[in-house]
Parts: structure tokens; C-alpha cells; sequence
């Protein structure tokens, strides 16, 4: 049968054809097809598939989930925000998507840098499921961004003992390994790299100085430097542990630590020459804070390192020794002075992860432990600042806060050290109070 000229062209010939209207999309069969095209890695594609779906019905969860993880995926926070903040209107206490959304908007705020923010989704999250792997994940990294390291391994500890394989944790864990590990365990690391004696009983504080330099050349991939130097690295240079596992883990002997400290010295001697620096004024090099490119045995010291990294780029953030030092010399001295008179008066320096650690566990500010927990700020440069803390007993308790907090955490690497009594954290803990409250001030 033909069609003839009807004014309907386009719906007669549909029916003379037999052709039915096509049944709207189900909501099932649209999320489908939006996964498939995620999954085959086209994620503008899916995206647009997912804005369909929403269409379908803007109340449903998924639809919007999806669509938020597509846009989050093209680095669309605005749009993945307003799809996930859709949902969490929607979603019901039992949902078991609440978690999930809690954490994935903690991810956008992390993205935007806005800590505060991202920690309080992220507890949000954390309340609702404390296994979310994706939340103590985030914590810690934003612990370990603002110095405190010791409690950014702690929920990267939590989060591989839900999910051992998870990548992201392991390999921040292992970043962190000289600032969490205890006595024994970095004794232990130690013995695996074959730089200390097995009878070894003690960590001496040599060798744990020892142990952080050897880890901090594993971090900067000295094995691949190393196996880059040479067509074949000799065998005492790299020790590996739990071989043909997912844990497989390479490291520096103590021989291969030497070995790698040497070539990198030769080579950063060259690296200085090229940089127009005269062969007599090379181990005479110091960084902008004064602080020596070369040991006496002409490898790099740890600013050194930075210094020659910097070098490699055409950046020159070395001093020949003609040159001054910012600050003055006359400010230094006057720094110097203070210090002396603070360890005199019965104060001790910590370094800005124990103080970033002291104002996670009190929640105080940096003004109030200064102005009322008796934390000394000695300002260096604009950006670099000095931390002390008072280690006598004082008459008021407040000003014991951060030495108590500093030797607990000691404590946790080292049971033999003596934690100081204190009596305001003490009938704190009994109603679970902390020291200040959230914004930042004395708890009155």
C-alpha cells in the first residue's frame, strides 16, 4: 500500500508503514546505557545519558548519583555539587547512599581546598558508615597537608584495614612511616636494610636519624636512580620484601643508601659547574637560609638536595659565599639569643608537625595556644615560624596542655617515656571534653 498526499505525511506514513509511537525510556533501561558508556570511557556521553535520566524523574537518586560522578569525573564541581546536594535532599536516613554523597562533596570541597569543610563532610560520612575508605582516606590527607602526620596515618590505618589493597593509603602510609612507626618497628626497617647489626637491641637516636634519611631516598625514587646508573644494580644495593605479593616493596640497603649518596654528590658537582658556580666556591654553597649544599665528604645534605633539584630546573636558589643571607645576620643572632633564653626559662622547640598535632588534639587555635596554653611562636621569616613549649610543671595546667599532648604522642612510639600528669585534661577526658571548642577558643 503507498501513501497518498495527506496533510499528515509524516503520521500516515508512519501507519502504513505499521509503525506504533515508541514507548517511553524506563528509568532502568536509561541508567543502563549511561553506565555502559561510562564504563567504555565515554564520559561526556554519559553524561548527557544521565541528564536524560534525571529528566525521567529528578527525584530519583541514582539518576542523580550518577550524573554527579560523571560531572565529577569532567571536573565539573559546580554541576556535580548542585546533582549531589539534589540527591541528599531527596535521600532518606537509610539510604545506603548517604555516605557516599557525604564523602563525595567532602572530594569537591577537597578539590577547592576548602579543608574545614571537606573535614566536616567527611565526619558526616564517618557517622553514617566508619568504614567509608573514601572518607578516612580524606582526613588524612588533609591531616597530613596541615602537618599533623601522626593522626593522617591514623585514619590511613583505619582506611587499608577495611580495604588492604587500597593504593592511595598504602603508598601515604608509607610516606609517613618515619613519623608514626614506633622504637621497634623502625629498628626493625632498619635490620631489613641491612644497617644495623641484628644484635642491635636499642634505637639510638643516630639511627633513627639514619633510618628517616635512607626513607627519604627511597621516597625520592633513589632505586630508580640507582637502576638507571647502572646497567645492572649489584644485588647489596636493593633489598626487596614480600616478593611476588601485592605488597612487593623495594628498599635502600645501607651500602645502596652510601652508593646513591655518592653519585648523587658527583653529579650535583657538575650540575653547579654547568650553572656557571667555580670549582672553589662549590662546598662553599649554601641555600637562602644559610644552610650548607655539600657535607664534608662531598655529598648533598638534605637542603642540598632541594637546592640541586632546583638547579636541574635553571632555578638557582643557592648563595656563593660572597653573597648575604636573608634575614641579616644581626637577626639571626637575636633569634639565637631568644632560644637560648627560652630553653633556660624551661622551654623545649618542636617542630610544626607537633605543633600542628598539639592544635588537632586540643582544637585549640594557633592565638589561643599562644596567648593561653603557653605555646612560644618565634617568627624567623615571613612564612617560617619557631614552635616552643613549656616542659616544667606550671601552677596553671592550661599552660601543661601542649607538653602533655606532645610526650603522649611520644609515648605511642616509645611506651618507656613518662607521660606528665595533668589535671584538666584529666577530668576533660572523664565527660569526653577537649581542651577548646570548635572555633577555636578555651572551653569556659
Amino acid at each position: 500500500m503507498r501513501c497518498l498526499k495527506p496533510f499528515s505525511v509524516s503520521l500516515l506514513c508512519a501507519l502504513c508503514a505499521g509503525s506504533a509511537l515508541a514507548a517511553p525510556e524506563t528509568m532502568t533501561a536509561c541508567l543502563e546505557q549511561g553506565k555502559k558508556a561510562y564504563a567504555d570511557k565515554q564520559v561526556s556521553q554519559a553524561k548527557d545519558i544521565f541528564v536524560r535520566c534525571v529528566k525521567i524523574n529528578p527525584a530519583d537518586e541514582q539518576a542523580q548519583l550518577s550524573l554527579a560522578g560523571a560531572l565529577v569525573t569532567l571536573d565539573d564541581l559546580d554541576g556535580a555539587e548542585k546533582a549531589f546536594s539534589a540527591a541528599l535532599s531527596k535521600m532518606k536516613r537509610t539510604s545506603p547512599y548517604l555516605s557516599y554523597t557525604y564523602s563525595m562533596l567532602g572530594d569537591i570541597a577537597l578539590k577547592r581546598r576548602q579543608n574545614k569543610e571537606a573535614l566536616a563532610l567527611y565526619g558526616k560520612s564517618l557517622e553514617i558508615n566508619a568504614a567509608n575508605v573514601n572518607s578516612l582516606v580524606g582526613k588524612g590527607v588533609i591531616l597530613e597537608y596541615q602537618g599533623d602526620k601522626l593522626g593522617a596515618s591514623d585514619f590511613y590505618r583505619s582506611a587499608l584495614a577495611v580495604e588492604p589493597l587500597n593504593l592511595v593509603a598504602r603508598k601515604r602510609l608509607v610516606n609517613l612511616e618515619p613519623e608514626y612507626m614506633t622504637d621497634a618497628e623502625i629498628l626493625a626497617a632498619l635490620k631489613q636494610r641491612y644497617a644495623v647489626k641484628p644484635e642491635v637491641k636499642e634505637l639510638s637516636p643516630e639511627n633513627r636519624t639514619l633510618f628517616a634519611s635512607i626513607h627519604k631516598a627511597e621516597q625520592r625514587r633513589g632505586i630508580d636512580y640507582l637502576k638507571n646508573k647502572y646497567p645492572k644494580v649489584p644485588a647489596e644495593f636493593i633489598v626487596t620484601i614480600n616478593k611476588k605479593t601485592e605488597f612487593e616493596r623495594e628498599m635502600l640497603t645501607l651500602t645502596g643508601y652510601t652508593a646513591l649518596q655518592k653519585h648523587i654528590g658527583q653529579d650535583a658537582l657538575g650540575v653547579f659547574q654547568r650553572a656557571g658556580v667555580p670549582i672553589k666556591d662549590v662546598f662553599a654553597l649554601r641555600n637562602t637560609k644559610g644552610e650548607k649544599v655539600f657535607k664534608e665528604d662531598s655529598t648533598l645534605t638534605d637542603a642540598g638536595f632541594t637546592v640541586y633539584t632546583e638547579a636541574l630546573q635553571n632555578r638557582k636558589t643557592f648563595l656563593l659565599p660572597h653573597e648575604a643571607l636573608p634575614p641579616t645576620p644581626q637577626y639571626m643572632a637575636q633569634v639565637s639569643m631568644r632560644e637560648k633564653e627560652l630553653k633556660e626559662a624551661g622551654y623545649i622547640e618542636i617542630s610544626r608537625a607537633e605543633f600542628k598535632m598539639i592544635e588537632t588534639q586540643t582544637r585549640c587555635s594557633e592565638d589561643t595556644l599562644r596567648d593561653k596554653l603557653g605555646v612560644y611562636v618565634l617568627p624567623i621569616t615571613k612564612n617560617t615560624r619557631r614552635y616552643f613549649v613549656f616542659t616544667r610543671t606550671p601552677k596553671d595546667p592550661l599552660k601543661g596542655v601542649p607538653y602533655y599532648y606532645l610526650m603522649a604522642a611520644h609515648a605511642k612510639r616509645n611506651p618507656k617515656i613518662k607521660v606528665p600528669r595533668n589535671s584538666l585534661i584529666e577530668s576533660y577526658a572523664l565527660y569526653g571534653y577537649t581542651v577548646c571548642l570548635d572555633d577555636g577558643n578555651l572551653l569556659q
